[in-house]
């Protein structure tokens, strides 16, 4: 039961976040003349920092029972698509062209379930998903802030290793190469498979084969 009480407060947190706190920022960024696509793109980045960061952090130190996180991820993902279902955007960090975002949550959810079913570490499934929280967090906001637009640039792999690198430390050598490979495949997407999926899952089986 208690389980059951940190994970609706950590939903709840994530609600406020994406609901109050960047419809916020948003609303204020646009009246100050800024860019709609510039303030969405900051907007997911904060939503990756504050919302995948601080929860992944915070799994291994509340939670004992897998399935209750993985539930906990369904629900985040449910919560995402169902705008895109609708046709009502949460415009503010949500794009029509780009669902990632429901990626995002599926894969956090799929790599937390196996880092503590099979590899009985939650860290094995922290350390890939703070390389994508973080990591890419902050490579797209370098980018953002030298190009005012979504794009893929080596400046942003380059500040993302820099984040990586000391997170993937914890563990080791393994954690360094790990961190290494994810900051390099960042930068590739392939349709429907983007950094969301190919960052986490590589980085994870780096992490459970050595």
């Amino acid at each position: 039961m208690e389980e059951v009480i940190y994970a609706a407060a950590l939903l709840t947190w994530v609600i406020i976040l994406v609901k109050v706190i960047t419809r916020k920022i948003y609303e204020h960024y646009i009246r100050k003349g800024m860019d709609k696509n510039v303030i969405i793109y900051y907007n997911r980045k904060i939503i990756h920092l504050l919302a995948g960061g601080v929860v992944t952090v915070l799994t291994p130190f509340l939670f004992n029972e897998p399935f209750i996180v993985f539930i906990f991820a369904i629900a985040l993902a449910l919560f995402s698509y169902l705008p895109y279902l609708k046709g009502r955007l949460n415009y503010w960090y949500q794009i029509s062209e780009n669902m990632f975002d429901i990626h995002f949550c599926l894969v956090w959810g799929l790599v937390m379930l196996l880092s503590r079913l099979i590899m009985k570490d939650w860290w094995i499934g922290v350390l890939p998903l703070l390389f994508m929280s973080i990591g890419d967090a902050v490579t797209g906001i370098v980018r953002n802030m030298i190009f005012r637009k979504r794009t893929k640039s080596w400046w942003g792999n380059l500040a993302m290793l820099l984040a990586c690198v000391p997170i993937g430390s914890f563990l080791g050598i393994k954690g360094i190469i790990s961190a290494f490979i994810a900051s390099i495949i960042e930068r590739y997407e392939y349709k429907w498979i983007d950094d969301n999926i190919t960052v986490p899952l590589i980085s994870f089986f780096i992490l459970s084969v050595f």
